[in-house]
């Protein structure tokens, strides 16, 4: 597997990052079937490891951590803060100083470890001031408690503003940005990735296969709401005309993975790491099987005719479905436009 240069850290990084969302009680509640596809991963030479201390309660980071044991330094591990993590304390989330300084604690020790390679801001908050948050970050840097600092789902706005603190202020710098991509949701394509370019920032993107769609689950001929009452209702609604949309689409896509002699997978992945913005692509198997469907891409080039193809089902810079995109803390939406 050949490695990829984080932004300008002068770290090298795989271009698959093993997303761990599903080990845990969220997916695999098996934790040594877990250890053992975390420890394949890494067999096959991914380096990149991608967690957050929202995941099953903090059961990722604590089977990562387990399957790191004896491998740490071999490992890019990056973890996330910013979600609830007890919906009774309202103080217990968020990118607050008070609450940054207490989870890293957190997740340093559910991760068994002493030092954070990429700790990132999971979600943009409107109501906290981007310098309270690259401040506390940037103690942790200077602690040694963590190397760098990233952010996720933010929008191009959001990512020069905190680039701007930054260099105003003489704190850390957001080095990574992660976004959701694929084939389907191409949005950030506009707006989000010229900026990170510009920016000298790597892109981690998640979601990949959106959601499951390009993973073959669910085709036209048989397609059926997903089970998981976990989904927003939105992006899985088969009523729907953007979801209807997104079937025909998965049918030209599959067509076109086969005449290519690649599986669906491979290509909905190959397409997202061989855009030029892009560091690397999460992605978050839940068993052995998925994990191997997903190896196999990291080593698919597409052809110039296969990338004309993709864009003419689904044009550069164009989400199909509205309710896919999950970056900028919804500012970008018609009702927060409204006067």
């Amino acid at each position: 597997m050949e490695y990829r240069p984080l932004g300008r850290t002068g770290v090298q990084v795989s271009p698959l990052c093993l997303g761990a969302m599903m080990f845990g009680p969220w997916g695999n509640k098996d934790t040594a079937d877990s250890i053992r596809i975390i420890h394949h991963a890494l067999d096959a030479g991914i380096n990149f490891i991608d967690t957050a201390d929202v995941y099953s309660g903090g059961a990722s980071e604590e089977i990562v951590g387990q399957a790191l044991e004896g491998r740490r330094d071999d490992v890019f591990l990056a973890t996330k803060f910013f979600m609830p993590m007890n919906e009774g304390d309202p103080n217990q989330r968020g990118g607050s100083r008070r609450w940054i300084i207490r989870e890293v604690e957190n997740s340093l020790r559910r991760l068994n470890t002493d030092y954070i390679d990429l700790y990132q801001v999971h979600r943009p908050s409107p109501d906290t001031d981007v310098e309270e948050t690259l401040g506390a970050l940037t103690d942790l840097v200077r602690q040694g408690k963590v190397r760098y600092i990233g952010s996720s789902s933010y929008s191009g706005s959001q990512i020069v503003e905190a680039q701007w603190a930054s260099r105003e202020r003489n704190l850390e710098r957001f080095v990574t940005e992660q976004p959701p991509y694929s084939i389907l949701v191409r949005g950030i394509e506009e707006d989000i990735l010229p900026a990170v370019q510009r920016h000298g920032m790597g892109t981690l993107t998640y979601s990949p296969l959106s959601g499951g769609w390009l993973s073959g689950r669910w085709r036209k001929d048989s397609a059926s709401a997903p089970a998981s009452s976990a989904r927003p209702s939105a992006r899985f609604d088969m009523t729907s005309p953007a979801n209807q949309r997104k079937l025909d689409i998965v049918e030209e896509l599959a067509g076109l993975a086969e005449h290519a002699g690649l599986t669906l997978i491979e290509l909905a992945i190959a397409f997202v790491i061989n855009h030029p913005g892009v560091t690397s692509a999460i992605v978050g198997p839940r068993t052995m099987e998925q994990l191997e469907s997903y190896l196999t891409a990291a080593d698919v080039t597409l052809s110039t005719e296969v990338l004309d193809r993709i864009d003419e089902l689904v044009a550069p810079g164009v989400t199909l479905n509205p309710d896919d995109n999950s970056y900028g803390a919804n500012e970008l939406t018609p009702a927060a436009r409204r006067r």
